[in-house]
């Protein structure tokens, strides 16, 4: 059971900024990676449709063998999380929300937090409630928190437009009024903005600290299969055992296959063509 891969999903490439954190944090783990990519973006999709991709996603990586699921979409998350879990109770299931809020919580300094997310996580409301669920839970300090919608974002990052003027004057567009709020802190809600943080960062200026929640997420991955006992046995090697990488999209195979050498730094292994099941 320890020695099986854990599985990660989003809607496309920007889950592989979750893989690539949990390749730095737990090295000797087995890590297998879908990408929706003949569905991207989910952000602006129904619950119910949501709900259904996610239900696909996830049936698909058990049927590789996985002892866990990281859902690596704060869309799916905030929406299907819940279904998911209901769904599947022997398999443990992470998604986005838990640790971006926890993270947006331990960064900020005067209680002004920033969400951008897609227009579907944004909608759900999921951040602004866990957001202030953790505040409450550490003595009910005051929080003021200020969500917007970036539905371009995805798009751009799909097509690798990660640092073009299209991108800066679209970033500019969203962000602005976050700027003038005075927010010290930014949630990254959506794992393809990460992709973006250079764009990002130079928009909103140095006094705004971006919360990436890939790290936490990675973080807290490592602390539940700890928790579970589910963590790789040859994990504790020095130097560690080094895990296989895995990837299936369900659509533009070659197009992911550049993105993903280009972010990851090295050459993407494998790269399968996945059939999730009759919508396609």
């Amino acid at each position: 059971m320890n020695s099986l891969p854990i599985g990660i999903f989003d809607s496309g490439v920007g889950g592989l900024t979750v893989l690539r954190e949990l390749r730095r944090l737990l090295p000797a783990e087995h890590l297998i990676y879908l990408g929706d990519t003949a569905r991207v973006p989910y952000g602006n999709k129904s619950h119910a449709t949501v709900t259904r991709y996610a239900l696909e996603d996830v049936q698909f990586l058990l049927s590789r063998g996985v002892k866990m699921i990281v859902i690596a979409c704060n869309t799916a998350s905030a929406i299907a999380a819940p279904t998911l879990r209901e769904q599947f109770p022997d398999i443990p299931i992470l998604g986005m929300i838990g640790p971006g809020s926890r993270a947006a919580h331990a960064a900020t300094r005067n209680g002004k937090i920033g969400v951008i997310a897609t227009a579907g996580t944004i909608g759900s409301g999921a951040y602004e409630a866990r957001i202030r669920a953790t505040f409450a839970a550490s003595g009910g300090a005051p929080v003021e928190i200020h969500g917007q919608a970036c539905p371009l974002f995805v798009p751009l990052v799909e097509e690798g437009e990660t640092d073009s003027a299209i991108t800066r004057l679209v970033a500019e567009k969203y962000l602005a009024h976050l700027r003038e709020a005075g927010i010290d802190a930014l949630v990254l809600g959506c794992t393809h903005y990460p992709l973006l943080k250079k764009v990002i960062a130079e928009t909103m200026g140095p006094g705004v600290t971006l919360v990436d929640s890939a790290g936490a997420a990675a973080a807290e991955t490592a602390a539940l299969l700890e928790s579970r006992s589910l963590l790789h046995p040859d994990g504790d090697r020095t130097p560690p055992h080094i895990g296989l990488n895995h990837f299936y999209v369900t659509d533009a195979a070659a197009r992911f296959h550049g993105i993903a050498e280009s972010f990851l730094g090295h050459r993407v292994e494998r790269l399968d063509l996945a059939e999730l099941g009759p919508g396609l």
